[in-house]
């Protein structure tokens, strides 16, 4: 037993799916039971399953056999700001602050503490129930590891090995008929998944929102190849790459959602544009999209998605209330959900990441 007097507890998953979010759920469950013989729940699409007191009851059954499994159990949603939510008055949709509503539904069901998994949007609400007195923990989830304050967010590895896997296979066909293949990926505003997979994917360029590119520089990369006898080349281009003097794809714009802009078309904007420049060489471009958010998660990531489980309950333990479980170097650590939110991590252009795919010849287009 918990010697701080929770005896109940409530676990959420907001924002997108990302492989391994059941591995926490199930690892949270498991030790909340078998450690500290505490009762669990799983609340419903998110926050919004905690405005409207819908959830699950987590049982050792519940939580068997899902560590393997994509997506999430409890499901997700991440259009739901209980401090800005759309409710109806009237007949008119109207934004509120409905936190309190939220709020006394756990003290109905005796639920003392939340487990709030998500990145950064979800991470905010889940600083704002803490100011409110919620005892709240949080566990970093992105499959494009841009959250500053942990090393790694469970996600990312599995978003990188399919990447990579599609590279591989991008490789051949650009190979057997001499083409220039492009492959688009996430990352929104971080270029790690582009970075990584570029590097692990044998790219010849890799295009990242932190260093914008030069669309010549590209073709003159291209024409390095030709002149060395190879005939194709592989680019993968991170969703939020953009020119110099230009500006990033925006695929379409979500009204409703607390991050309205969703990008996507760099891959084959920059197609038509090496076709204009290299009108004897043909391009396609792959748009990998959501098959790097599906699927199993890989062996790392289930560990990972564990250990992150098991950190978020001992941090109930230790009664360290609105703090974030994160990794540093090889070890669980914490830190305040104050000092989480807003706080993106990007490649460094001059880093040690970049200089290596510099060292063997991949080019960012700079």
């Amino acid at each position: 037993m918990m010697n701080n007097g929770i005896k109940k507890i409530g676990i959420l998953t907001g924002g997108g799916d990302c492989p391994g979010l059941n591995a926490v759920i199930r690892a949270a469950t498991r030790t909340a039971i078998l450690k500290y013989d505490l009762e669990v729940i799983g609340y419903i699409f998110g926050y919004r399953g905690l405005y409207n007191n819908e959830f699950t009851n987590l049982t050792l059954k519940e939580v068997s056999g899902i560590e393997h499994r994509g997506g999430t159990i409890l499901y997700s949603s991440n259009k739901d700001n209980l401090f800005d939510y759309t409710v109806e008055e009237d007949g008119v949709k109207v934004k509120k602050d409905v936190s309190d509503i939220a709020i006394e539904n756990m003290r109905k069901e005796n639920v003392d503490a939340l487990i709030i998994i998500g990145g950064d949007g979800t991470l905010t609400s889940g600083r704002d129930f803490a100011r409110k007195g919620v005892k709240v923990i949080g566990v970093p989830k992105t499959i494009d590891n841009d959250l500053a304050v942990t090393d790694v967010t469970f996600g990312f590895n599995s978003a990188i090995v399919v990447a990579t896997d599609a590279l591989d296979r991008l490789h051949t066909t650009a190979e057997s008929h001499h083409r220039i293949m492009i492959l688009e990926v996430m990352g929104r505003n971080a270029g790690w998944i582009a970075l990584e997979a570029g590097i692990a994917g044998s790219a010849d360029v890799i295009l990242i929102p932190e260093i914008p590119y030069d669309i010549n520089k590209i073709v003159e990369k291209i024409r390095y190849r030709e002149s060395i006898g190879k005939l194709f080349s592989i680019i993968v281009v991170a969703e939020g790459a953009k020119p110099k003097d230009g500006d990033v794809v925006v695929q379409k714009i979500v009204a409703d959602s607390p991050d309205p802009i969703r990008l996507g078309g760099i891959g084959n904007k920059l197609a038509y544009d090496l076709e204009t420049l290299l009108v004897e060489n043909e391009v396609r471009c792959t748009v990998l999209g959501h098959l790097q958010r599906g699927g199993s998660p890989s062996t790392y990531d289930r560990i990972l998605a564990t250990r992150y489980g098991v950190g978020s309950i001992e941090l109930l333990n230790e009664s360290r209330f609105g703090n974030m479980i994160c990794l540093k170097g090889t070890h669980m650590s914490f830190v305040h959900l104050e000092n989480v939110i807003g706080r993106n991590k990007q490649v460094e252009p001059n880093g040690e990441i970049a200089n290596t795919a510099r060292s063997i010849g991949i080019s960012f287009g700079d």
